[in-house]
């Protein structure tokens, strides 16, 4: 059956108006994460109550929801209802994480989870929120926002061409993504945030330091040894997720049944 039988064909102008929303939503995450990079704002990590904190956090809240209204017709009631507890899990795994002595971050098997199921920008978007709302009560992890979207976008990426048509191809994608994720969120972990950013990670990046390394050099390095684990573990999970959920759930997601997410034979 051909998807747009499924949904009503959307007109030229909501394509066009989908098109403009997801690219100013991407143009202002990107934007905002170069401006932490470049200027290194100082008192970004100590909270909202800071100016530089309010605007970056209003940035990137502005450019999720951007990303939410360019896919929001396309996604089902049972997505919206799936991305607060892809949020909740997001945040309950990292905070847990973050505080033990394991060089890995497990804070985005829900955006993972919702890029395979709705889509790049749902998945950005998801991600954004994350840190977003995690944000308020642990600021630290605010500049790492657009490294979480890149995730949720890898993620749907990554579904849209086959990685869950075959159950190994899901931690390769990871590990690709791993290595992409990591190499974006290594100038924000050293210039914004000092490279600590978890005792097991900041464990290693201190072991480089130690070595002799620049800390950019230390948190690469960290950033290049975690991450690809990190994200093959990730999205290898988020994947068994997906295969365990009932084919009349998955089916019902517009991104699934567009792009042949789950059909093993590979056709399109």
């Amino acid at each position: 059956m051909s998807p747009n039988l499924l949904l009503p064909e959307a007109s030229a102008t909501q394509l066009l108006r989908r098109r403009v929303l997801g690219a100013a939503g991407t143009l202002l995450l990107v934007g905002t994460y170069l401006f932490l990079v470049i200027t290194q704002p100082a008192g970004i990590v100590e909270g909202l109550g800071q100016g530089v904190a309010l605007a970056t956090f209003a940035a990137y809240l502005i450019a999720a929801v951007l990303l939410l209204l360019a896919v929001l017709p396309d996604l089902p009631v049972s997505a919206l209802t799936l991305i607060p507890v892809a949020l909740a899990l997001n945040i309950i795994l990292g905070q847990f994480v973050g505080s033990a002595m394991v060089p890995l971050y497990l804070d985005s098997i829900g955006t993972v989870l919702v890029g395979f199921l709705a889509g790049r920008r749902a998945g950005a978007a998801t991600g954004v929120l994350s840190t977003l709302i995690w944000s308020l009560f642990a600021p630290t992890v605010l500049p790492f926002a657009a490294g979480a979207a890149l995730v949720g976008f890898l993620a749907g990426t990554a579904a849209r061409y086959g990685a869950l048509r075959r159950p190994y191809l899901a931690p390769i994608a990871g590990l690709v993504s791993g290595v992409l994720v990591g190499v974006v969120s290594s100038p924000v972990a050293a210039f914004v945030y000092g490279g600590t950013s978890g005792v097991g990670t900041g464990a290693v990046v201190a072991a480089f330091r130690s070595m002799g390394d620049s800390l950019l050099s230390a948190v690469t390095k960290q950033a290049l040894i975690s991450d690809p684990g990190d994200k093959a573990i990730v999205f290898l999970i988020a994947a068994l997720l997906v295969f365990a959920l009932p084919k009349r759930l998955s089916g019902s997601f517009e991104f699934i049944r567009r792009y042949k997410v789950l059909d093993k034979s590979g056709n399109k």
